[in-house]
């Protein structure tokens, strides 16, 4: 079942320079930067009351975040949903019919399990699960 919005994910050219910039308008401080080496990505988290918001980096040309940047440039990228068992809706929502990207949990940043809908099946909306490890 899904809790709440976890986090908001943002696609930046570099997070040194977009850093700053979320840091005042947001009023907050980044709480921890991360290399996912599974997605080729560096984030950067805000915390911003119960919710969080993601910046995203490429940390390789060839990952979906450099894919996503050259094709559409920075800004939103995904809304991810906290769920209680990962596992079980990944189920729940195949048997409705979502097209997912991952058909089972992986490790993603920020001490969570992850996985992915296909924007195909939620509107063009890139969708992530997340569970706390």
């Amino acid at each position: 079942m899904i809790k709440k919005i976890e986090h908001i994910g943002i696609a930046v050219e570099s997070i040194e320079k977009s850093l700053p910039i979320y840091e005042q308008l947001l009023g907050v401080s980044c709480y921890k930067t991360e290399i996912v080496s599974s997605e080729l990505v560096k984030t950067a988290f805000l915390m911003v009351g119960d919710s969080k918001i993601e910046l995203l980096e490429a940390s390789d040309p060839n990952s979906t975040i450099a894919k996503f940047l050259s094709t559409k440039g920075q800004g939103f990228h995904h809304i991810a949903f906290e769920v209680d068992d990962l596992e079980q809706e990944i189920s729940r929502l195949s048997q409705l019919g979502f097209e997912l990207i991952h058909q089972s949990p992986k490790d993603g940043a920020d001490n969570k399990l992850i996985a992915f809908l296909h924007p195909k099946s939620t509107e063009k909306l890139l969708v992530e699960l997340c569970q706390e490890k």
